[in-house]
Protein backbone atom coordinates (compact mmCIF):
# COMPACT_ATOMS: atom_id res chain seq x y z
CA UNK A 1 0.00 0.00 0.00
CA UNK A 2 3.10 2.59 1.08
CA UNK A 3 4.67 1.48 -2.35
CA UNK A 4 1.89 2.33 -4.62
CA UNK A 5 0.92 5.49 -2.86
CA UNK A 6 4.74 6.34 -2.92
CA UNK A 7 4.44 5.69 -6.92
CA UNK A 8 1.55 7.28 -7.17
CA UNK A 9 3.27 10.69 -5.49
CA UNK A 10 6.28 10.37 -7.44
CA UNK A 11 4.13 10.04 -10.74
CA UNK A 12 2.01 12.92 -9.70
CA UNK A 13 5.23 15.24 -9.07
CA UNK A 14 7.04 14.06 -11.99
CA UNK A 15 4.11 14.78 -14.69
CA UNK A 16 4.07 18.21 -12.86
CA UNK A 17 8.03 19.07 -13.05
CA UNK A 18 8.38 17.38 -17.08
CA UNK A 19 6.05 20.04 -18.59
CA UNK A 20 7.92 23.04 -16.44
CA UNK A 21 11.23 22.10 -16.64
CA UNK A 22 10.93 21.80 -20.54
CA UNK A 23 9.11 24.93 -20.88
CA UNK A 24 11.73 26.63 -18.93
CA UNK A 25 14.81 25.12 -20.63
CA UNK A 26 12.66 26.08 -24.22
CA UNK A 27 12.44 29.54 -22.52
CA UNK A 28 15.90 29.71 -21.99
CA UNK A 29 17.46 28.47 -24.50
CA UNK A 30 15.40 31.20 -26.58
CA UNK A 31 16.40 33.24 -24.81
CA UNK A 32 20.20 33.10 -24.80
CA UNK A 33 20.03 32.22 -28.43
CA UNK A 34 18.26 35.91 -28.88
CA UNK A 35 20.73 37.27 -26.57
CA UNK A 36 23.62 35.51 -28.65
CA UNK A 37 22.44 37.59 -31.61
CA UNK A 38 23.86 41.05 -29.96
CA UNK A 39 27.31 39.69 -30.74
CA UNK A 40 26.43 41.32 -34.24
CA UNK A 41 26.66 44.79 -32.62
CA UNK A 42 30.36 46.47 -32.16
CA UNK A 43 31.76 45.68 -28.70
CA UNK A 44 31.44 48.99 -27.82
CA UNK A 45 28.03 48.95 -28.28
CA UNK A 46 27.03 46.38 -26.79
CA UNK A 47 24.26 46.51 -23.49
CA UNK A 48 26.45 44.59 -21.56
CA UNK A 49 29.60 46.75 -22.56
CA UNK A 50 27.45 50.16 -22.20
CA UNK A 51 25.94 49.01 -18.78
CA UNK A 52 28.54 47.00 -17.45
CA UNK A 53 26.61 44.27 -16.28
CA UNK A 54 24.36 41.50 -18.06
CA UNK A 55 20.36 41.46 -18.28
CA UNK A 56 19.48 38.34 -19.04
CA UNK A 57 16.45 38.16 -21.97
CA UNK A 58 17.81 42.16 -23.68
CA UNK A 59 18.15 40.15 -26.84
CA UNK A 60 14.92 39.27 -26.45
CA UNK A 61 13.92 43.27 -26.03
CA UNK A 62 16.25 43.84 -29.33
CA UNK A 63 14.58 42.11 -31.44
CA UNK A 64 11.02 42.34 -30.72
CA UNK A 65 12.51 46.23 -31.21
CA UNK A 66 14.11 45.64 -34.03
CA UNK A 67 11.35 43.73 -35.84
CA UNK A 68 8.92 46.35 -34.64
CA UNK A 69 10.91 48.96 -36.12
CA UNK A 70 11.08 46.84 -39.54
CA UNK A 71 7.53 47.00 -39.77
CA UNK A 72 7.42 50.45 -38.81
CA UNK A 73 9.65 51.64 -41.67
CA UNK A 74 8.90 49.21 -44.15
CA UNK A 75 4.92 50.50 -44.16
CA UNK A 76 6.55 53.95 -45.13
CA UNK A 77 6.73 54.21 -49.15
CA UNK A 78 10.26 54.77 -49.01
CA UNK A 79 10.55 51.89 -46.83
CA UNK A 80 9.01 49.87 -49.18
CA UNK A 81 10.82 50.97 -51.72
CA UNK A 82 14.27 50.06 -50.09
CA UNK A 83 12.44 46.60 -49.52
CA UNK A 84 11.30 46.08 -53.30
CA UNK A 85 15.14 46.98 -54.30
CA UNK A 86 16.56 44.41 -51.93
CA UNK A 87 14.57 41.78 -53.42
CA UNK A 88 15.43 42.46 -56.76
CA UNK A 89 19.04 42.64 -55.89
CA UNK A 90 18.44 38.78 -53.90
CA UNK A 91 16.25 37.89 -57.22
CA UNK A 92 19.38 38.22 -59.39
CA UNK A 93 21.62 35.36 -57.03
CA UNK A 94 20.28 31.98 -58.41
CA UNK A 95 20.87 29.77 -54.92
CA UNK A 96 19.64 32.24 -52.56
CA UNK A 97 16.82 33.78 -54.63
CA UNK A 98 15.06 30.10 -54.30
CA UNK A 99 15.48 29.96 -50.62
CA UNK A 100 14.86 33.35 -49.29
CA UNK A 101 11.45 33.18 -52.19
CA UNK A 102 10.36 29.95 -50.56
CA UNK A 103 10.49 31.28 -46.88
CA UNK A 104 8.70 34.63 -47.39
CA UNK A 105 6.36 32.72 -48.71
CA UNK A 106 5.39 30.74 -46.05
CA UNK A 107 6.36 33.73 -43.89
CA UNK A 108 3.53 36.09 -46.06
CA UNK A 109 1.08 32.83 -45.84
CA UNK A 110 1.41 32.50 -41.97
CA UNK A 111 1.46 36.20 -40.84
CA UNK A 112 -0.01 38.40 -43.82
CA UNK A 113 -2.60 36.12 -45.34
CA UNK A 114 -6.00 36.43 -43.79
CA UNK A 115 -6.84 33.01 -45.42
CA UNK A 116 -7.44 29.74 -42.63
CA UNK A 117 -3.75 28.41 -42.91
CA UNK A 118 -3.32 26.59 -39.90
CA UNK A 119 -6.27 27.92 -38.33
CA UNK A 120 -8.80 24.99 -39.21
CA UNK A 121 -8.23 21.31 -37.73
CA UNK A 122 -9.11 18.14 -40.03
CA UNK A 123 -9.50 14.43 -40.16
CA UNK A 124 -8.70 13.02 -43.27
CA UNK A 125 -7.95 8.81 -44.14
CA UNK A 126 -4.24 8.41 -44.72
CA UNK A 127 -2.16 6.90 -45.35
CA UNK A 128 -5.11 4.78 -46.70
CA UNK A 129 -8.77 3.95 -46.55
CA UNK A 130 -9.43 3.45 -42.82
CA UNK A 131 -6.93 4.88 -41.13
CA UNK A 132 -7.17 8.46 -39.97
CA UNK A 133 -4.92 11.58 -39.01
CA UNK A 134 -4.74 14.80 -37.90
CA UNK A 135 -4.12 17.47 -40.34
CA UNK A 136 -4.54 21.34 -40.73
CA UNK A 137 -5.61 23.67 -43.55
CA UNK A 138 -2.81 25.40 -45.60
CA UNK A 139 -4.99 26.21 -48.20
CA UNK A 140 -6.20 25.79 -51.83
CA UNK A 141 -3.71 25.23 -54.59
CA UNK A 142 -4.25 27.18 -57.78
CA UNK A 143 -6.06 26.46 -60.70
CA UNK A 144 -3.59 24.66 -62.89
CA UNK A 145 -3.49 22.13 -60.10
CA UNK A 146 -6.59 21.87 -60.06
CA UNK A 147 -6.91 21.42 -63.75
CA UNK A 148 -4.54 18.61 -63.75
CA UNK A 149 -6.44 17.03 -60.64
CA UNK A 150 -9.52 16.80 -62.70
CA UNK A 151 -12.23 16.98 -60.23
CA UNK A 152 -14.89 19.01 -60.05
CA UNK A 153 -14.81 19.43 -56.40
CA UNK A 154 -12.12 21.60 -55.48
CA UNK A 155 -8.98 20.05 -53.59
CA UNK A 156 -7.70 21.23 -50.23
CA UNK A 157 -4.17 21.30 -48.82
CA UNK A 158 -3.68 19.40 -45.72
CA UNK A 159 -0.41 19.12 -43.65
CA UNK A 160 -0.05 16.20 -41.44
CA UNK A 161 2.42 16.50 -38.47
CA UNK A 162 4.45 13.55 -37.51
CA UNK A 163 3.96 12.57 -33.94
CA UNK A 164 6.42 13.96 -31.39
CA UNK A 165 7.98 15.58 -34.34
CA UNK A 166 5.43 17.95 -35.61
CA UNK A 167 8.07 20.49 -37.44
CA UNK A 168 7.88 17.11 -39.91
CA UNK A 169 5.31 16.16 -42.10
CA UNK A 170 3.57 15.39 -45.64
CA UNK A 171 1.75 17.62 -47.41
CA UNK A 172 -1.42 16.39 -49.24
CA UNK A 173 -4.20 17.61 -51.31
CA UNK A 174 -7.71 16.12 -50.40
CA UNK A 175 -11.11 16.47 -52.28
CA UNK A 176 -12.91 18.90 -50.29
CA UNK A 177 -16.34 16.71 -49.49
CA UNK A 178 -13.86 14.02 -48.13
CA UNK A 179 -12.46 16.46 -45.38
CA UNK A 180 -13.94 16.00 -41.60
CA UNK A 181 -13.57 19.19 -39.88
CA UNK A 182 -13.62 19.53 -36.26
CA UNK A 183 -13.98 21.84 -33.53
CA UNK A 184 -11.00 21.32 -31.74
CA UNK A 185 -8.29 23.98 -31.54
CA UNK A 186 -4.84 24.18 -33.54
CA UNK A 187 -3.38 24.24 -30.09
CA UNK A 188 -5.42 21.43 -29.05
CA UNK A 189 -4.95 18.88 -32.35
CA UNK A 190 -0.82 20.26 -31.74
CA UNK A 191 -0.92 18.36 -27.91
CA UNK A 192 -2.69 15.44 -29.14
CA UNK A 193 -0.13 14.87 -31.98
CA UNK A 194 3.00 15.96 -30.23
CA UNK A 195 2.01 13.52 -27.40
CA UNK A 196 1.12 10.60 -29.68
CA UNK A 197 -2.39 10.58 -28.21
CA UNK A 198 -1.55 10.40 -24.90
CA UNK A 199 -3.30 14.01 -24.05
CA UNK A 200 -6.51 14.45 -25.38
CA UNK A 201 -8.72 17.76 -25.29
CA UNK A 202 -11.43 18.00 -23.20
CA UNK A 203 -14.96 16.75 -25.21
CA UNK A 204 -16.91 19.77 -26.32
CA UNK A 205 -20.64 19.03 -25.94
CA UNK A 206 -22.30 20.31 -29.50
CA UNK A 207 -24.24 23.35 -28.92
CA UNK A 208 -27.51 21.76 -30.26
CA UNK A 209 -27.60 19.63 -27.49
CA UNK A 210 -26.64 22.37 -24.74
CA UNK A 211 -29.37 24.84 -25.97
CA UNK A 212 -32.41 22.56 -25.03
CA UNK A 213 -30.92 22.28 -21.36
CA UNK A 214 -30.82 25.66 -20.90
CA UNK A 215 -34.10 26.91 -22.24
Amino acid sequence: MIKKKLKRVFLTGLAVVIPAGLTIYTLFFIIGMMDNLLQIIPFEYQPDNLLHFHIPGMGVIVTVLLIFICGLVTTSYLGNRVVVFGERIVGKIPFVRSIYQAIKRIADGLFMDRAQSFKKVVIVEYPRRGVYSIGFITGTPNGEIQQHLGRKSPCIGIYIPCALTPTTGVFIMVPKEELIEVSMSVEEAFTLIISAGIVTPQERIPAALVAPANS
